[in-house]
């Protein structure tokens, strides 16, 4: 299949641009700080990102040229085939660090939980686009919430709160243009407000609670729960106004900053090239989000609305919750930084929904 020269014409050239900018930028960073000075070449992670980028390539073309609302009338065999993925991550899943997220696929790994929230976005468009339902009533609010529910047990069993948080922002985001009435929404969060003891009590583990006790006051456990919060402040700050340059970092590729080509690829970011190099960062994730803004609201149905709009609540909920992580302003947890930390999977699924971002915006002027 390909491409009609009519909607070709509709691509948002600048929108990819800016995606494969912070791709760059991301592959950049990861290069610099697994640098291998014995060996003086970098380390398998840049190797293993570089070779996922043609898959993510291939992804972001496939979401394109296949009609969008094809893919929402199946998004129930889409969420079927999630659901199987991820029980089987349950059950037969490669565990590393006490977590069990991937599955083995010949010499490389996958994180099916890394698809949950372009599948989600998938389901509740057709949700409430397809069938013209509205959120207006708590029984169309729940439907959509059950979808939810169900990956987001299972990815929270892994254990991988992060992941699974990102779930909501996707949800909200549909539900809101779907009619979501606001005094709902207050009263749902004072009722978590409220449940929050019992949240702390029963629904938290240990090393989770650790976390956010720490990040209130680091320096309780400055070489153990709080050490990457600090670690990751003095890196931000290390680099000042123009950064130590590239290849520059040494918390980062010291050792001191740990998993930095991952959760904290963003504060190398910050060290090597200083202020100057974030405010460029930022100024792309910015521009990336507001041009998908935008497709959402040039989309010609209210499907094609619906979709952009859950991507773009999971997509903008993890990066701000990335960066503000990274400079010590949110409890640290394992939440990668979309198209700039390593991760092959993150990489695949985060270049599969711009596909289909640009896929609504190509398809505005379509009967």
């Amino acid at each position: 299949m390909v491409i009609e020269r009519r909607l070709s014409a509709h691509i948002d050239w600048p929108l990819i641009a800016a995606v494969l900018a912070l791709t760059g930028i991301g592959l950049a960073t990861i290069y610099s700080v697994t640098w291998d000075v014995r060996h003086s070449q970098p380390g398998r992670e840049f190797w293993q990102q570089v070779y996922a980028i043609p898959v993510s390539l291939v992804a972001l073309g496939v979401c394109l040229i296949v009609d969008y609302r094809t893919l929402t009338q199946r998004a129930l065999i889409l969420y079927g085939v999630l659901l199987l993925a991820l029980l089987q991550v349950h059950f037969f899943g490669h565990q590393s660090n006490g977590a069990r997220r991937w599955v083995s696929l010949g010499g490389f790994t996958l994180q099916p939980s890394e698809f949950a929230r372009v599948c989600i976005a998938l389901v509740l468009a057709m949700l409430y686009g397809e069938t013209r339902r509205s959120a207006k009533s708590m029984g169309e609010l729940v439907a959509g919430a059950a979808f939810v529910v169900i990956p987001g047990y299972l990815i929270l069993k892994q254990p991988d709160l992060g992941t699974a948080a990102t779930l909501i922002p996707v949800y909200l985001g549909v539900v809101y243009l779907a009619g979501l009435r606001v005094r709902w929404l207050l009263a749902a969060l004072v009722a978590i407000a409220l449940l929050s003891p019992i949240i702390w009590k029963f629904g938290l583990h240990d090393y989770q609670k650790q976390r956010v006790v720490t990040f209130f006051d680091p320096e309780k456990d400055a070489k153990g729960a709080g050490y990457q919060q600090i670690q990751a402040k003095v890196t931000v700050g290390s680099g000042g106004l123009f950064g130590k340059g590239f290849r520059g970092s040494t918390q980062g590729t010291g050792g001191f900053l740990p998993v930095a080509h991952n959760d904290f690829v963003f504060s190398v970011l910050a060290e090597e090239h200083g202020f100057v190099g974030v405010l460029a960062a930022l100024g792309l994730y910015m521009f990336v989000i507001a041009r998908s803004l935008e497709a959402a609201k040039l989309a010609k149905d209210r499907v094609g609305a619906y979709l952009v709009t859950g991507i773009v609540g999971g997509f903008g909920f993890q990066v701000l919750y990335n960066i503000t992580m990274s400079a010590g302003l949110a409890p640290v947890k394992g939440l990668t930084l979309p198209l700039m930390s390593y991760g092959g999977s993150s990489l695949v699924a985060t270049f599969a929904a711009f596909g289909l971002i640009l896929n609504v915006r190509m398809r505005r002027f379509t009967n």
